[in-house]
């Protein structure tokens, strides 16, 4: 079915410690497909496999092991691979260095591939038969989707930062509501998946292949905006379909500080043997993820993997299911090094049998009692420059502000100052009886706290597009001033609200720039409403305690350009016109081992008029270089979306450059009809 070509660049690697083997690092394992792609790995395993054959651990992405994970990759596989394990880092199928072209993301294609790779890797003389695989976002999200397609060598998965339901919870719609990281997200990928594989690996034929990607690389947020509600294309990879079908044994890891904050609870509710851990994190892996405090993530996966992939009695089993970190309160802002709080440990399950306090939205504020409530919410459309990235993971100012400038253009409700410290674990539920002038409309739901001196920071929070109240699948428009009942669930977290301080809930018509507004002004009447807080005293000291953090050594490079990292807010006092500008200058780097040299530039404008949803637009421009030896490559990737009542409008321009010549260029202009949203 394939061969197992040449292996190229390898290297032994010294490993201290008597107790670990020695390693060797394979630059380019040629892993060819039935139907004749050839798909690229990095391997780092121990050098007498063939001796004494090892499982393999898996990580399985488009995102470029020569020069995109390189950082992570450095820190991770070779430690586990000393400890006996081939780790395995495969570039997709047009991707980095692999043949082919990617169509989309999750695609049965995607997963075929992963299964024959699979199966290849378990047949080979220095595996020991069984595979488990590891990834975060992307490698979180495959790897779960492979688990449920049951391949047979793959007996265990540790999956970081992704979700169960491609709809509800990825980049795409979040309670029915468009997420700008649609638009975000998609331009990444519109410039990443179109650079071109390091000459050096495919001396034969990268101009090929690279011309190959550019006219094949689709746009992918025409596609995804195609599906406006959680239809087949969605369901497709969503394990949520049938939790049954994973066999392997799954460890789920998540971060407060990440975009993913409910799939480990659903998936350790839903798996038997599945076990999870979240932290204060963003979307990082936790032995080296921001805000601190971190862990030995590398010393719990291996736990993991010795005893699923090797029958070692690492008393895994006996782990508790859920642990979770307990964030203190502490002042807004955007970014954090640290969060003190403490390690909460449940032994059976998540947090579904934790009490809730009920708390009434009133005239007088939350409350513990019934109140009348006759409320009116109807915000600027530019309410929500607090909220921070949807998905924070470029290490700059992504997490929500202050929220005091948004909850003045919101409705809110605050409660008495308490008595007693609440530590609030689970997913906030919140309840409401409201009517909209309108027959679209979307609700955002924040709970904040207020400290004594009025800064307010971020809790949780929700979204859900009025439409989809009932059914994702089968959106329906409301009926204009009639009134109705809507129940949905904040984000889950774990966070301390001190005595004396005050819970907040924020609610507003809008929510830019995390979402794309309504068509129109609106205006939501409340008559009744509450929210349910679930709640657990915690104590002042950890439940569970983890081995320190530890890793390989870190990715050689040199620098060339140092990386920096903008958030701006512009008014033009002219217009009216607010925008937020985003630029991550993620730097320009020499691999020192082998000397590939790469850089990155991304960009993007979110503005809109406080009075005018239909002003809003988005627009993106991403620059990437790669240089080896005297081939330049550059390409320059701009995309931009608006908007009117009845249809979404994008367009697209790529270019790509070799040696400062322009030798590729292409455009695309879509426009797709709003479906309820």
């Amino acid at each position: 079915m394939t061969i197992f070509d040449d292996l190229r660049s390898i290297r032994v690697m010294k490993m201290p410690q008597n107790s670990l083997r020695e390693i060797a690092e394979t630059a380019d394992m040629g892993i060819v497909l039935s139907d004749g792609c050839r798909l690229s790995a990095r391997v780092w395993m121990p050098e007498d496999a063939k001796d004494e054959p090892v499982p393999v651990i898996l990580e399985y992405l488009p995102y470029r092991k020569r020069d995109g994970t390189c950082a992570r990759d450095a820190l991770t596989h070779p430690w586990f691979a000393a400890r006996g394990y081939a780790c395995v880092r495969v570039d997709m199928r047009g991707n980095g260095d692999s043949q082919g072209v990617m169509e989309d993301e999750y695609t049965p294609q995607e997963q075929a591939d992963c299964i024959e790779v699979i199966n290849w890797l378990a047949a080979q003389d220095w595996c020991s038969g069984t595979v488990g695989m590891m990834g975060i976002s992307w490698g979180g999200f495959n790897g779960l989707q492979v688990a449920a397609l049951a391949p047979d060598p793959l007996k265990a998965v540790i999956t970081l930062c992704s979700t169960v339901d491609r709809f509800a919870d990825d980049i795409h719609y979040k309670g029915g509501c468009l997420l700008n990281e649609n638009l975000g997200w998609g331009a990444t990928m519109w410039s990443f998946s179109s650079k071109a594989p390091d000459p050096a690996l495919r001396p034969d034929d990268w101009r090929e292949m690279w011309l190959e990607r550019l006219e094949a690389e689709p746009f992918l947020p025409s596609v995804w905006l195609r599906h406006q509600s959680r239809d087949a294309y969605w369901q497709h990879g969503s394990v949520i379909e049938d939790y049954s079908a994973i066999k392997a044994k799954v460890l789920a890891i998540g971060g407060w500080g990440d975009a993913y904050k409910n799939t480990v609870p659903q998936l350790v509710n839903a798996l038997p043997d599945a076990k999870g851990i979240v932290g204060p994190w963003v979307h990082k892996y936790p032995h080296f993820a921001v805000p601190e405090p971190r862990i030995g993530f590398l010393q719990e996966a291996l736990r993991w993997w010795d005893r699923w992939l090797k029958g070692i009695d690492t008393g895994v089993e006996n782990d508790p299911d859920y642990r979770a970190y307990l964030m203190d309160g502490v002042r807004p802002a955007a970014w954090y090094t640290e969060r003190p709080g403490r390690w909460i440990a449940e032994q059976t399950g998540t947090t579904s049998h934790l009490t809730s306090q009920r708390l009434h939205l009133t005239d007088d504020g939350l409350r513990d009692s019934v109140g009348t409530l006759t409320a009116t919410v109807s915000s600027p459309a530019h309410t929500g420059a607090d909220a921070g990235e949807y998905c924070a993971i470029w290490l700059g100012p992504e997490l929500p502000g202050d929220q005091r400038q948004d909850d003045a253009l919101s409705t809110t409700f605050d409660s008495a100052p308490l008595t007693e410290d609440m530590d609030i674990v689970g997913a906030p539920k919140l309840t409401l009886t409201l009517a909209s002038d309108q027959p679209q409309a979307q609700i955002a739901v924040r709970l904040n706290h207020v400290h004594p001196d009025g800064a307010t920071t971020r809790i949780t929070y929700g979204v859900l597009n009025l439409s989809h109240r009932d059914s994702a699948a089968n959106p329906a428009p409301l009926i204009p001033d009639q009134a109705f009942d809507v129940t949905f669930n904040l984000d889950h977290i774990a966070y301390r609200v001190p005595a004396g301080h005050r819970l907040r809930v924020s609610i507003s018509d809008a929510y830019w720039p995390l979402i794309w507004p309504s068509p129109g002004r609106t205006a939501l009447s409340l008559t009744a409403g509450h929210i349910d807080i679930p709640q657990r005293p915690s104590g002042d000291s950890d439940e569970h305690t983890f081995a320190p953090p530890t890793a390989a050594d870190p990715w050689q490079t040199e620098e060339l350009r140092p990386e920096n990292h903008i958030r701006r807010r512009e008014m033009d006092m002219v217009s009216g016109i607010t925008t937020l500008v985003i630029e991550d200058d993620f730097g320009k780097i020499r691999d020192i081992d082998h000397g590939l040299i790469a850089g990155s530039v991304a960009r993007e404008e979110w503005a809109i008029h406080p009075d005018d949803p239909l002003s809003a637009k988005g627009s993106c421009h991403w620059t990437d270089e790669l240089e080896r030896d005297d081939i330049q490559l550059r390409t320059e990737a701009t995309c931009e979306m608006t908007s009117d009542a009845t249809h979404f409008y994008l367009t697209a321009r790529i270019e790509a450059y070799e040696n400062g010549k322009l030798i590729y260029e292409r455009d695309v202009k879509d426009s797709i009809p709003r479906n309820h949203m």
